[in-house]
C-alpha cells in the first residue's frame, strides 16, 4: 500500500476557542458551519485548519499538556513578492498578532517575518523565490 501524501487537517490546541476562533476571523478566515461547541473549523485552499481546546487535544493523543513555548513548529504563509510579506505581516499583528521576527532578507535567499497567534503558535510569511506559486497560490515544487 502506498500513501498519498497531503496534510487534510491543521489542529492548534489553543487555550480558548472562543478568543482564537476571534483572531482568526479578524484576519478574514471563516469559521466553518461544520464547527460544533468546542472546536472550530475553518476552511483553507485543500486544508481544513481546526482550533481545539489545548488540553482536549493531550488528553485525546493521551499526552502530557506541556507548558506552552516553541514547539519545534512554525505553520507558513507563502506570497508572491517581498511586498506581500510586509503586507500580511502588517496585517495580521493589526489583527492582534504578536510581532516576533520583522521581515528581512534571510540566509537562504527569501524573505520573511514571523508573529505569533494569541496562543504562541508561530506563523511565517515568506516570499521564495525558488518555490513559485501557481494561479490558487500553492507552491510549485520542482521534480
Amino acid at each position: 500500500m502506498s500513501l498519498d501524501p497531503r496534510i487534510s487537517l491543521i489542529t492548534l490546541g489553543v487555550e480558548d476557542v472562543v478568543r482564537a476562533t476571534a483572531f482568526y476571523e479578524r484576519l478574514g478566515w471563516r469559521k466553518s458551519s461544520a464547527s460544533q461547541n468546542g472546536v472550530t473549523f475553518i476552511q483553507l485552499k485543500g486544508t481544513v485548519l481546526s482550533l481545539f481546546s489545548r488540553q482536549a487535544l493531550a488528553d485525546d493523543a493521551h499526552v502530557k499538556n506541556s507548558p506552552m513555548g516553541f514547539s519545534g513548529v512554525t505553520l507558513a504563509h507563502n506570497v508572491a513578492s517581498e511586498r506581500g510579506v510586509d503586507a500580511v505581516y502588517k496585517f495580521a499583528l493589526s489583527c492582534g498578532a504578536t510581532p516576533v521576527k520583522k521581515p528581512e532578507k534571510v540566509f537562504w535567499g527569501g524573505y520573511s517575518g514571523y508573529f505569533a497567534d494569541p496562543d504562541g503558535h508561530l506563523w511565517e510569511v515568506a516570499y521564495n523565490p525558488f518555490f513559485p506559486l501557481d494561479r490558487e497560490g500553492h507552491i510549485v515544487l520542482g521534480e
